[in-house]
């Protein structure tokens, strides 16, 4: 095996990397999640009536933003973010089965909590070489 000289010109990689795309997808539903949580911490009549609404009682909007939020630091810790993926998909997916049990519309709202989780498993993908590594595109 030989070894690469010192002075061998590296590559140059884009502004645009993989990486960066991936933080700037990441961007959207983060900022979705944070306000998403915080209002369940707010008592805004609009949350109240959105819990009734689901069939939820409105004492657990601090308990469901509390899962939320653990939910979200997990997946902003890098070590810790295809865990936090994981969690959020299922919290996710939960959402989904309140909307299709209350017969919401499709695009609007049953779809809606995989609009998000589609963003964050993309820029995780794109930011995350392991998991890349782990999920190859084939060309």
């Amino acid at each position: 095996m030989t070894a690469i000289p010192l002075n061998t010109p590296v590559a140059r990689t884009s502004r645009f990397s993989a990486r960066n795309i991936g933080r700037a997808i990441t961007v959207l539903p983060i900022a979705f999640l944070v306000f998403d949580t915080a209002i369940k911490f707010s008592h805004v009549d609009a949350v109240a009536q959105s819990l009734n609404q689901l069939g939820l009682p409105v004492n657990l909007a601090a308990a469901v933003g509390i899962l939320e939020l653990v939910c979200l630091v997990i997946y902003l810790i890098p070590s810790t973010a295809v865990l936090g993926a994981v969690l959020l998909t299922g919290y996710l997916g939960g959402a989904i089965s309140l909307h299709v049990r209350v017969a919401n519309p499709l695009f609007s709202h049953i779809l809606f909590p995989t609009y998000v989780a589609a963003l964050l498993w993309g820029g995780l993908y794109l930011r995350e070489p392991r998991l890349r590594a782990l999920l190859p595109v084939r060309k």
